[in-house]
């Protein structure tokens, strides 16, 4: 083989290997964690432990109308440190295989009305038309399939009360599982949505997460040369923080 023709070849393969690798690292899964109690009541610590302690909560209980903070913490990928909700699905990427596409928005708003432990009624919405996703070239795609243009928001509706426990006002972590009507696309399912939540300094810190189908709520997945497929079942997920209204 002349001296030509082995620098060429070597140079073919330098090209594949640059090639394959900007690809590697342009669609590997660099998803966030997902959405943890403990992790987000960290984050509000972390941001309070500056300012004065809010003892309004502890001093008359959890009673009244708590309303979702979107200007405390920040909202990215790398912290998420405020009020988020967005979804986590996995697809299969040619080259690559299993990754985990995540969205979000920090565009959140809604309340809920506490009598004694009781939240009596509940309502949020999101805004999915400000939705993006852990690799940009996603964020055009989901947009489509979720069709923002005529379905801008997503919202929840409590339907039934619940009962957060003697301990909620005193700052304890509780675990609840709220029935409610969850609308996406257009579509509304009756859902048990498990929640975490934990009053910190003056702030309840609501976390959560919950399996769907994309066929569930009629939006059909994206595809792209690069996805392989995209799995039906998606996580829809959420960090809400609420003061008092």
């Amino acid at each position: 083989m002349s001296t030509r023709a082995k620098v060429l070849i070597a140079g073919v393969v330098v090209v594949a290997i640059v090639i394959g690798g900007g690809l590697w690292w342009f669609l590997r899964d660099d998803a966030p964690e997902e959405v943890s109690l403990d992790a987000a009541v960290d984050q509000v610590t972390d941001t309070t432990a500056s300012g004065p302690t809010d003892t309004t909560a502890a001093a008359s209980g959890i009673d009244g109308t708590w309303a979702v903070d979107t200007e405390t913490g920040e909202f990215d990928f790398e912290t998420a440190s405020g009020t988020f909700a967005g979804f986590r699905v996995q697809e299969e990427l040619s080259s690559v295989g299993s990754a985990t596409a995540v969205g979000r928005t920090g565009d959140v708003s809604g309340s809920f009305t506490i009598e004694g432990t009781t939240v009596t009624e509940a309502d949020f919405e999101v805004d999915l038309s400000t939705i993006t996703t852990n690799e940009s070239r996603r964020d055009s795609r989901v947009q489509d399939a979720l069709e923002t243009d005529q379905f801008p928001t997503a919202t929840f509706t409590l339907t039934e009360p619940l009962d957060l426990g003697d301990g909620a006002a005193d700052g304890e972590a509780v675990s609840v599982t709220a029935t409610g009507d969850l609308t996406i696309h257009g579509v509304t399912e009756s859902v048990e949505f498990p929640l975490e939540a934990q009053l910190v300094d003056g702030t309840v810190v609501l976390v959560g997460s919950i399996d769907q189908t994309l066929t569930g709520y009629d939006i059909e997945a994206p595809s792209s040369p690069v996805v392989l497929s995209i799995s039906d079942e998606f996580t829809v997920e959420l960090q809400f923080l609420l003061v008092r209204a």
